[in-house]
């Protein structure tokens, strides 16, 4: 769900879910990232904020955020960014750039229907979704035709 740090605070609050120095610094460092960031990084960071955090610390603030939505994993990289939708979803979707690293989130609700008639014919039922498509962003994609067309020998 699209968020800040306030809409964290107030979430927990509402929940009755207790928000640790931890995870509040844990969120502001993923949520100040452009890119993805590995956990290895978050924990660097960390220590920035708190005095000699250990791994599990990171680690344990990370899962809280995953499970309450604030933050996905991008499997392919291992590693997270901030959750950009208005809403709660069981479906992830992720265009990232092979070039320059960047990733935006796609906002499907559904499954798309190849995918669930597939899962329906195996019986599969589904709980979660999540896709991750690589390729060029609009930037880096208008760079590579411009490098392409630049040493083409055609001309």
């Amino acid at each position: 769900m699209k968020s800040s740090l306030k809409h964290l605070e107030a979430y927990c609050e509402k929940q009755k879910i207790r928000l640790t120095e931890p995870r509040k610094h844990v969120y502001s460092i993923i949520a100040s990232e452009k890119k993805p960031i590995v956990a290895y990084d978050v924990l660097a960071k960390l220590a920035r904020k708190m005095p000699n955090p250990k791994p599990p610390t990171a680690y344990r603030a990370i899962e809280f955020l995953l499970e309450h939505g604030f933050i996905h994993r991008i499997e392919s990289l291992n590693a997270y960014i901030c959750c950009e939708a208005d809403h709660k979803h069981t479906g992830s979707q992720f265009l990232i750039c092979d070039s320059c690293g960047t990733v935006s989130e796609a906002h499907l609700c559904h499954v798309p229907a190849p995918i669930a008639a597939m899962a329906a014919h195996e019986n599969f039922s589904l709980t979660r979704w999540n896709m991750e498509l690589h390729g060029l962003c609009a930037s880096c994609s208008v760079k590579a035709h411009k490098h392409a067309s630049h040493n083409c020998a055609c001309h």
